[in-house]
């Protein structure tokens, strides 16, 4: 499974800038990685661990803003249709594998 955390924050103020900073760097401590600009994706092993992660993303989300979760399959994450442009170097070599030996 795949979780996408898409969000739009306020930063014109510089404590609204702070706060996107802290938030940005909690997403990327809980893993996920960047797909486009304010769209991130984390793998999920299974459904409960992406409810677990679903919480830990609540208790550091924002006040102010709008942020979305979204858990999808393997296959509908690859299904996904690129208009314009192409899939990151990560996408690229990991693909839909759900353990990667490094």
């Amino acid at each position: 499974m795949r979780m996408l955390c898409m969000f739009d924050l306020p930063v014109e103020l510089g404590e609204e800038k702070r706060v996107y900073r802290i938030f940005r760097k909690n997403l990327l401590k809980e893993g996920f990685t960047m797909m486009q600009y304010s769209v991130y994706v984390r793998t999920c092993p299974n459904r409960d661990f992406g409810n677990r992660l679903v919480k830990k993303v609540k208790s550091f989300a924002p006040p102010k803003g709008n942020v979305r979760l979204i858990m999808i399959t393997e296959k509908q994450y690859d299904e996904m249709i690129m208009i314009v442009g192409s899939k990151s170097l990560i996408e690229e070599k990991i693909g839909s594998e759900r353990m990667i030996i490094l």
